[in-house]
C-alpha cells in the first residue's frame, strides 16, 4: 500500500526506515537526518528483504518526483508492505527546519 504524507507535518517514528532515492551526489549535498541513500535505480526485491516486513518504508527525494516512482517500483516487488511517500522531499524539509545532514 502506498500512502502519501506531507513531510512538513510528519512525526518521525523512532527507528523509522527512511530511504532517500536521489543519486549519491545529491544525497551527499544534504539529506534528512537518519535517511539512508537508496538510489531509485538500485532498488530491488533483494533490498526489501533487509527491512522487516511489518515496518513501513518512508521514501523521499529532492522535491517529490522520484519518491512516488520509487514507491510504485517497491510495490511491484511486494504489495503487502506499507510505503509512505514523504511529499515535498528534502527541499520542503529544509524550508520547514527539519534536521538536515
Amino acid at each position: 500500500m502506498i500512502r502519501k504524507q506531507e513531510i512538513t507535518t510528519f512525526e518521525f517514528p523512532e527507528n523509522a526506515v527512511i530511504w532517500d532515492v536521489r543519486d549519491p551526489s545529491a544525497y551527499a549535498e544534504g539529506h534528512l537526518k537518519g535517511a539512508i541513500n537508496q538510489p531509485i535505480n538500485d532498488i530491488s526485491q533483494a533490498l526489501l528483504t533487509q527491512v522487516d516486513a511489518g515496518q513501513p518504508i518512508y521514501i523521499l527525494c529532492g522535491g517529490g518526483s522520484k519518491a512516488p516512482r520509487a514507491a510504485e517500483k517497491l510495490e511491484e516487488f511486494d504489495q503487502s508492505r506499507e510505503y509512505v511517500v514523504l511529499m515535498g522531499g528534502t527541499r520542503a524539509a529544509k524550508v520547514a527546519g527539519l534536521p538536515i545532514e
